[in-house]
């Protein structure tokens, strides 16, 4: 991409029931945020508007009748108006079919066009996984839809990013009773190395990336489990020997003392299973946390809190995790390729 021109972000509400197109309508609503992207909204008129009336603000914007040959602005985004084959009113404050194939035939628009290279990064509104699965994803989460649907067969990995905080796991969506078996040196290395990436593709020239322990005390030299002396202890030897500038295990209760004030040692924390990162981080800033779909070939991120069913509709949604997403959309849509 020329750096002489702004990153291009396709943009999606995400779930209609949720508190979705009020954040980004908070979002557009900014004139800052205007001149840091050109930006595609494709999203259903009248849920645009809706966002506008929750929020109480208004943004201004260009409508277009066709994605062939867009005409990017500057500080005015571009809109598409679309709600695929999502038939019929949208339900409010629930999950629903209609709501989840909204979701997902937006996200299709938004994909095709940044696998295309017509933008350069995508950020979408918070979603439902039970509506997604009502109207027939099979997956376990979107990362997984998104992987399937690009065609992308490499390693990926959900990234929750607070403020300039990077954390990614060894697992995931699964039973903690599951976690020990799923562990090996090789996906512990390609955890450690798709952060690594990442977070060069969003600016950072040398990552400083911190490995979690999965034991207490680390294991207390193979006391409580061997885990950081078979598997993980010996990836992070190998993420050295690439260049990786890498360090651990170190135990999970202090790990995340070392990333906080001036002195602080990590960029990033590579944990090994979901709440190991997810409570520190969301204890740390829950308003500001961002997720990134980490490992895939297009830049995706959104909000890591969820369609807050309870406020929605209210005017009271907090956008400061949509500006982090937007943020960090911009950075990686400038730097991809």
């Amino acid at each position: 991409m020329s750096q002489s021109r702004l990153p291009r972000l396709a943009m999606v509400l995400g779930d209609p029931a949720g508190i979705g197109p009020e954040l980004i309508a908070r979002l557009l609503a900014e004139p800052e945020v205007r001149r840091q992207a050109q930006v595609l909204l494709i999203a259903d008129e009248a849920e645009m508007r809706r966002g506008m009336q929750i929020a109480g603000c208004e943004f201004p914007y260009r409508p277009v009748a066709s994605l062939d040959r867009l005409a990017f602005t500057d500080e005015v985004p571009l809109f598409f108006d679309f709600r695929g084959a999502a038939e019929g009113p949208f339900p409010r404050s629930e999950a629903s079919v209609v709501g989840g194939r909204y979701s997902l035939y937006t996200l299709e628009v938004a994909l095709r066009l940044t696998a295309d290279k017509v933008t350069d990064a995508i950020l979408f509104g918070p979603l439902n996984k039970t509506s997604l699965h009502m109207a027939g994803m099979a997956h376990s989460d979107e990362l997984h839809w998104f992987a399937e649907y690009l065609g992308f067969d490499g390693p990926f990995c959900e990234f929750n990013v607070l403020d300039d905080l990077w954390t990614s796991r060894v697992t995931s969506h699964v039973a903690l009773a599951d976690v020990p078996g799923l562990m090996s040196q090789g996906r512990v290395l390609e955890a450690i190395g798709l952060i690594d990436t990442a977070l060069k593709r969003s600016g950072l020239a040398r990552p400083r990336i911190g490995v979690c322990g999965l034991n207490p005390h680390n294991g207390d030299n193979g006391s409580f489990g061997r885990e950081e002396l078979d598997i993980i202890g010996p990836a992070v030897a190998r993420a050295q020997a690439l260049g990786i500038d890498a360090q651990g295990p170190f135990p999970a209760d202090t790990i995340f003392l070392k990333v906080q004030g001036d002195a602080r040692a990590f960029d990033a924390v590579v944990t090994m299973y979901h709440d190991q990162g997810q409570i520190a981080i969301k204890l740390m800033g829950f308003s500001r946390g961002v997720t990134v779909q980490g490992g895939l070939p297009i830049p995706i991120t959104t909000p890591a809190h969820g369609t807050a069913f309870d406020i929605a509709g209210q005017g009271r949604a907090h956008v400061g995790a949509t500006r982090q997403a937007f943020e960090i959309a911009c950075r990686m849509g400038r730097n991809r390729g």
